[in-house]
């Protein structure tokens, strides 16, 4: 598809408007078209983004366009309609709608559903940022990363639901692109699907996962403001260049981001074509003067990992002194231009006098010094120059003030990050909570994590061996963040329970453990 006709069938698909009566002369579909759930994202002070795909589960749908009406509601029951209006699910986004919503009240929840001929979809809840100028009380996020499919349930999702935040932050790899393994031992569960290669693959992998009942809770919920890390669309790539020649993976990269967008409840701002060649993920979500929310991109503009062979599957680690490629200042994790859209955004937060500064990024920023001399790749560790110039920024700008979150490790690690990375027990300018994964595993023991801990005094904690997602609750004088944990996560039904708590004071960068 020409990009002219792409960007017009985008932006008419997440319009807010009303289709004429003619669009709805289609015969239904004869059955349930919400298998996948609804989501809502991306919350400003006068709207969000509203998302359903429409799936048969036994029948193929039509390859036509099918016209799905949406409302918005101030009660659950939906006797206090706000807005509706309906949309086109088209077959060249897999039935995919994006409703941008806009012109509502700030500071406010709302409720929200479809319908498509006689089918009705669960209802969702979403709600507005507050408004720009107004400082609140108090935002809940949660945030949460990494849920490969086959290593466990999804329990951690319901009791995200149960803690009622107010927005779920999520940072990459929602789907794994690999095939169930041969040996099944000791998996949660399998599926039959091929590693993902095409689009149909990556759409089909989505569907498998946005089926778990307790991930469509988390959705329906609240608002998410999403990101991607590699696994959407290969292991450890890094910009544009994988384990394929490079048109085999251009081909395989657009997919991946063609069907990331299908799925998530982004607007069609974040369309950066031509086609699916790039989505624009990094974006700026203001909580009022309370917090100022930096989503971040640390995959489709970051260099190769530093002495990555050609013919590498990962990117593993290395010796720092046998690879001189690590400590060229001109590599980036994020890319010029997001280095700099940072760099201005942080002078804003400084600026307004946004109480906090959040992070909301792919994996763990603090270094980390290992007993072996080796030396991480894929994190922030195998960036170094580019770490110190973001340390830098949060120095000039938002010292004290800024939270760094991330995931993609499978570790919970709570770190000081300090001011020089030669410097572990210097000055800290800001905190750090890298959260472990909803299931994937870990692939590492704690007893190599209590060596690190030990060589490392700016890690507070570092654990390896549970499941589970954050919980931050930030007023103006507080950050609060409760690392929470499932028992069981081979359970579907499994309890949880909360494995630290951290507060940090703005001025004062380090999290200080809570008895």
């Amino acid at each position: 598809m020409d990009r002219r006709r792409f960007l017009a069938l985008a932006a008419h698909a997440s319009a807010a408007g009303t289709l004429a009566r003619s669009a709805f002369g289609a015969a239904p579909l004869h059955h349930d078209p919400f298998g996948l759930g609804v989501a809502s994202g991306d919350p400003a002070p006068d709207g969000f983004v509203l998302w359903t795909r429409l799936l048969a589960l036994d029948d193929p749908l039509p390859a036509t366009a099918l016209p799905v009406r949406w409302e918005v509601a101030e009660d659950a029951a939906f006797r206090r309609i706000v807005q509706r209006g309906s949309s086109l699910a088209r077959p060249e986004l897999a039935h995919s709608v994006h409703i941008e919503v806009a012109g509502l009240a700030p500071g406010r929840w709302y409720h929200y559903r479809f319908t498509h001929g006689q089918a009705v979809s669960r209802v969702g809840r979403a709600r507005t940022a507050p408004g720009l100028n107004e400082l609140p009380p108090h935002l809940r996020l949660a945030f949460a990363s990494c849920q490969r499919w086959e290593h466990g349930h999804y329990a951690a999702w319901g009791h995200v639901a149960n803690d009622a935040p107010d927005l779920v932050l999520f940072l990459g790899d929602y789907i794994y692109e690999y095939a169930t393994p041969t040996d099944t031992t000791g998996l949660a569960r399998t599926h039959t699907l091929l590693h993902a290669r095409s689009l149909d693959d990556f759409r089909d992998r989505y569907a498998l996962h946005k089926g778990d009942p307790q991930l469509q809770v988390a959705h329906a919920a609240c608002p998410w403001a999403v990101t991607w890390d590699d696994h959407e669309v290969q292991n450890d790539y890094a910009g544009d260049t994988g384990h394929d020649s490079s048109t085999a993976f251009s081909a395989l990269r657009s997919a991946g981001f063609q069907a990331f967008y299908e799925h998530m409840p982004l607007g069609a701002a974040r369309l950066a074509g031509p086609g699916f060649a790039a989505l624009q993920l990094y974006r700026r979500l203001a909580w009022g003067q309370l917090a100022q929310l930096h989503v971040l991109d640390g995959r489709q503009y970051r260099h190769r990992q530093a002495c990555r062979r050609a013919d590498a599957s990962g990117a593993g680690a290395v010796q720092a002194r046998q690879c001189a490629e690590l400590e060229q200042p001109t590599r980036s994790f994020l890319g010029g231009a997001q280095e700099h859209w940072l760099d201005a955004g942080l002078a804003q937060d400084a600026e307004r006098g946004a109480r906090w500064s959040v992070l909301a990024q792919q994996t763990l920023f603090s270094p980390r010094h290992y007993p072996s001399g080796m030396q991480s790749t894929d994190t922030w560790d195998g960036y170094p120059a580019a770490r110190e110039r973001l340390t830098a920024s949060i120095e000039r700008h938002t010292p004290g003030r800024t939270v760094v979150l991330g995931g993609d490790i499978h570790q919970n690690y709570v770190c000081r990050v300090p001011k020089k990375a030669q410097e572990l027990d210097g000055p800290a300018v800001a905190s750090e909570f890298c959260g472990t994964s909803i299931s994937s595993r870990s692939g590492t023991t704690q007893e190599k994590l209590d060596a690190i801990v030990r060589r490392n005094p700016h890690v507070l904690l570092a654990r390896c061996g549970e499941r589970g997602y954050g919980i931050a609750d930030i007023t103006p004088k507080l950050w609060t963040t409760r690392l929470q944990v499932v028992q069981d996560p081979m359970r579907m039904d499994s309890a949880v329970h909360t494995l630290a708590r951290f507060v940090v004071e703005p001025g004062h960068p380090g999290p200080i453990r809570e008895a």
